[in-house]
């Protein structure tokens, strides 16, 4: 989500913007050179007293954090779905992460919360996903105290898996897996208050199972499968194929492209991250890979082809660029033997390991602040 600074009697809180979005920036870009010798993609560096750690608080054990959107520095939500088969949950901040309130949506027992896009402290849309009547949308304009059901899927081939909103807040797309062959569309106008399916004529078709299942689905780790920048969106995919879609109609049609990560039963891109609608990276790896089988990244240069990139000593499950420098990110995965929090400092081409700590989602945010959440009810910040 991007913060709009631009009035007279907003141009203090661009110079503090700033200036927090250096600092961090600074601390992480130095703190693997605090590492010791030799560049090494995925290793862990060593203790240095810049090297940028997660200040991690539990907020609800219960909980298996995947949805995360970050306001700016003080205000953040997070979604979840219980680990003993309660409710699914939100839980939202607006004093930089030193207490959390559950703001949840009722009737969400056995629902799993995997997206969730807000605009500011008050209004926020979330996403349940699963097969049928289990993909459901959420919306609130009052801070959660009180929610509207704006979709429930009556489609029990459908299966509803990531959310994204284009700048102001207004349009938005939320993508399922493939029915008959083809990847479904919601689109609302209204900021969420309506969803309407697009036809599905302008989208590639994607191969199917011998017994006419999908072969070709999203995967739901983080909230990021499908993302917005500018006027563009994109999708990642996995399985027989692993694929990058485009729109640039705001979702009537699409293009798809090989994403060049590895595809397979559980591999495939997990989340994509976009710095403009021509820059971005894909993460993802292989859920059923053994310890020690590296993640990969692959990178774009026109928003259109992509190319491989780093490999990640942990899966990807998501990424976000950091504010005020220009080819930083951060990458984090949990899921897996093998978890871990990454460092690019190059746009996605090489990638560091700065911490063990891990989690499922993460996003930054315009005033140089970086919020990730997981399971065992976990929130972090650097």
């Amino acid at each position: 989500m991007r913060i709009l600074l631009g009035t007279v009697a907003q141009r203090p809180a661009l110079a503090l913007t700033r200036t927090l979005a250096l600092a961090l920036a600074a601390s992480l870009v130095a703190a693997p050179a605090l590492a010791g010798p030799g560049p090494h993609h995925g290793s862990h560096p060593g203790p240095g007293p810049e090297a940028p750690e997660w200040q991690v608080s539990v907020i609800d054990a219960d909980q298996s954090f995947r949805g995360l959107d970050a306001v700016d520095r003080r205000t953040a939500w997070a979604a979840g779905s219980s680990v003993t088969g309660g409710a699914g949950k939100v839980y939202r901040t607006t004093d930089g992460g030193r207490s959390w309130r559950d703001v949840s949506p009722p009737g969400t027992e056995g629902l799993s919360l995997r997206d969730v896009e807000a605009r500011d402290a008050r209004t926020a849309v979330v996403l349940a996903i699963g097969p049928g009547e289990d993909s459901r949308i959420f919306r609130t304009t009052d801070g959660g105290a009180s929610w509207t059901e704006t979709f429930r899927n009556t489609d029990e081939s459908a299966f509803y898996n990531c959310l994204g909103f284009y700048p102001g807040g207004k349009r938005g797309l939320a993508v399922s897996d493939p029915v008959d062959g083809r990847f479904q569309i919601l689109s609302t106008e209204d900021g969420g208050r309506s969803w309407t399916r697009l036809p599905d004529d302008g989208m590639p078709a994607s191969p199917l199972t011998e017994t006419g299942d999908p072969a070709e689905f999203n995967f739901s780790a983080s909230g990021d499968c499908l993302v917005v920048e500018g006027n563009d969106a994109w999708f990642g995919t996995g399985g027989e194929v692993s694929r990058i879609f485009h729109t640039r109609d705001r979702g009537r049609t699409w293009q798809a492209t090989e994403s060049t990560l590895p595809a397979g039963e559980a591999a495939g891109v997990f989340a994509l991250a976009l710095r403009t609608p021509r820059e971005g990276v894909a993460v993802g790896g292989d859920f059923g890979a053994e310890a020690g089988v590296p993640a990969a990244s692959a990178r774009t240069r026109d928003g259109r082809r992509w190319t491989p990139s780093g490999a990640l000593a942990h899966l990807g499950e998501d990424a976000a660029w950091l504010s005020g420098a220009r080819s930083t990110l951060i990458a984090v995965g949990e899921s897996g033997p093998v978890g871990g929090s990454s460092l690019s400092r190059d746009g996605g081409r090489t990638w560091e390991q700065f911490s063990e700590t891990a989690f499922h989602t993460l996003d930054c945010t315009d005033d140089g602040s970086c919020w990730a959440a997981g399971g065992r009810g976990r929130v972090g910040r650097l």
